[in-house]
């Protein structure tokens, strides 16, 4: 299945889409029809179940969490440490040169085999007939290493027109970012401003600070973009990796974001950390976004961001209520610190050639919103959009999104757009936001796009697509093909690719096939009664065990190591009433 060309009129169907009163015992809980239910065995709660244990046959009910059965939080934390056993290579590990029949210049030093013949004794077998990197490339650079190098056989010429992806940082310029190598001038400058504005109050806008400056830039990647109306990813942590953006953008959508990137570790020159800001050719409209709680840091990262990478916003998230990111200050913590807040984004704005934008929550408590007092602020500090997650830190993901509040604080941006966000995955939700009761200039879609991708595609036709389970394999098999280029076809990035299709499923399973669906559309927050599905595919495809989604993982990159086990990283329900 080809993704970017998927608009076959007889894949979408117009599906009946009764809006039946519910009554109060059927309130939060989707209505799929009666002939697919079956007879639920246990409340539904997030299956953290490590694909170790048994294998029972596949049902739509998630299981008991294994987190509570065993020992709760801390005990979660240990069981997804196992996840981390199948990222490394077991075995002899071969030198990299050797691998692709080259001299290793290291001699003695080099602290990897150069043992081909026990390589090859040991190395499991290949997982298919087709290799992606030769396939793109016309070359691997894996060579015996890759898990597909049986079609190394066939290639022809290295095809060195071909191009992956943007912003891919060298090792030296990290190193010297590391080092502290790296002249931040902009960032100094605006930091003797803002003492100089302290101190004598010379001024209190963006404006002024930069008519202070030594010269005037001319700034050519700001303010080209029209944001409003356009269909925009969030950004994801883990999930919302770079093969999932190539995914989205295949079904329509216009603007994506890395993963959120810590301010801190960038200038740290961690290689994971700018790992995080490629950009794939196919994304026309993308960014950066940065978190972290302090102005001279964030102000070098965005400075950095903007003068090596090709990015056309940076966005700063105050949205993430993750106690890792809260805790310290940054992410949505920073809402009670408007003056904090200020000085960030007005340094941001100060040090970049390209848009600063913003994503926000509510506030930090959920009775207690500040948002309608910030927006305004952000205009004079220069964002070029403002993004409204409408819940509060404290209610991370439960309760119901406030889009009444969404919709005031939209009266409030005289001229900035204001993008709104929170439990959006049909097209129905989306224009109706949008167009009928007129609260934002657009949406930003999270864990919609995660359940349910080819939501982009329904917005843009403003129909139900009723996707079978042989096309959404296709479109895991098609994320497989991204990750396997993009992570590599050693059994690293085959490991790699498959844990990150995991995390993706435990999104996925969310999903309720349309046709089975008595009313229409399914909602973030309606809990999935157990059912079955119209094939047996199906019926897996809604399992919430761990185990399941392995066997779906192995359809695809063949069997998994042995031992492996599965947790995934977050929790995807938000049943909470």
């Amino acid at each position: 299945m080809t993704i970017a060309t998927t608009d076959s009129a007889a894949v979408f169907v117009a599906v009946e889409a009764p809006q039946a009163e519910r009554s109060a015992a059927d309130r939060g809980t989707a209505q799929v029809k009666a002939e697919y239910l079956i007879q639920r065995q246990a409340e539904p709660t997030p299956s953290t179940e490590a694909a170790s244990e048994g294998a029972d046959a596949p049902t739509s009910a998630p299981a008991e969490s294994t987190a509570k059965r065993s020992g709760g939080q801390h005990q979660n934390r240990r069981q997804k440490n196992k996840n981390k056993a199948a990222h490394s290579e077991q075995g002899i590990r071969l030198c990299n040169k050797t691998a692709s029949g080259d001299e290793c210049t290291l001699g003695d030093k080099c602290t990897y085999s150069h043992d081909v013949a026990g390589y090859l004794a040991e190395k499991e077998a290949d997982l298919g007939p087709s290799c992606v990197n030769i396939d793109v490339y016309g070359k691997c650079r894996y060579g015996l290493r890759c898990r597909y190098a049986g079609a190394h056989a066939t290639a022809g010429e290295e095809k060195a027109d071909q191009f992956y992806a943007y912003n891919e940082v060298d090792k030296s310029m990290q190193i010297r970012v590391r080092k502290k190598q790296i002249a931040f001038p902009r960032t100094e400058e605006f930091e003797a401003l803002w003492d100089r504005e302290a101190r004598e109050g010379v001024c209190d806008t963006v404006k002024g600070l930069e008519g202070e400056g030594r010269e005037k830039r001319q700034r050519t990647k700001r303010g080209h973009i029209d944001y409003r109306g356009k269909t925009y990813l969030a950004p994801l942590t883990t999930v919302g990796n770079l093969p999932f953006r190539r995914i989205c953008k295949g079904y329509g959508v216009d603007i994506t974001c890395s993963e959120m990137a810590i301010a801190g570790n960038l200038l740290q020159g961690q290689q994971s950390e700018w790992a995080l800001v490629k950009r794939h050719k196919s994304e026309d409209i993308f960014g950066v976004q940065l978190a972290g709680n302090n102005a001279s840091v964030l102000g070098r990262a965005a400075e950095l961001i903007s003068n090596e990478c090709e990015v056309d916003f940076i966005d700063l998230n105050m949205g993430c209520p993750i106690d890792m990111v809260a805790n310290n200050g940054g992410g949505s913590a920073l809402l009670s610190q408007p003056k904090k807040i200020g000085r960030i984004v007005r340094t941001m704005h100060y040090v970049t050639d390209c848009d600063v934008t913003v994503k926000i929550r509510t506030g930090v408590l959920k009775n207690d919103n500040v948002a309608h007092k910030l927006i305004p602020q952000f205009e004079e500090w220069g964002a070029a959009l403002v993004t409204l997650h409408g819940r509060s830190r404290q209610q991370r993901y439960t309760k119901l999104a406030n889009w009444g509040y969404i919709g005031e604080c939209k009266q409030a941006a005289s001229r900035v757009p204001l993008f709104g966000g929170g439990d959006v995955m049909s097209w129905e939700e989306y224009w109706d936001h949008l167009e009928t009761e007129k609260q934002c200039d657009g949406i930003m879609i999270g864990r919609g796009a995660l359940v349910k991708p080819w939501v982009f595609k329904e917005i843009e036709e403003r129909r139900v697509w009723d996707i079978s389970a042989t096309e959404r394999l296709g479109m895991m098999k098609e994320f497989a093909r991204f990750g396997l280029e993009h992570w590599g076809t050693d059994s690293q990035g085959v490991n790699a690719t498959r844990r990150y299709l995991l995390e993706w499923q435990s999104f996925l399973h969310r999903y309720i096939p349309a046709g089975i669906l008595e009313v229409l559309p399914q909602r973030m927050n309606d809990r999935p009664p157990a059912f079955v599905g119209r094939n047996d595919l199906e019926t897996l495809m809604a399992s919430a065990q761990a185990r399941d989604w392995i066997k779906i993982s192995e359809m695809i990159l063949g069997p998994a190591p042995d031992g492996f086990t599965f947790v995934p990283k977050h929790r995807s329900n938000s049943y909470e009433d």
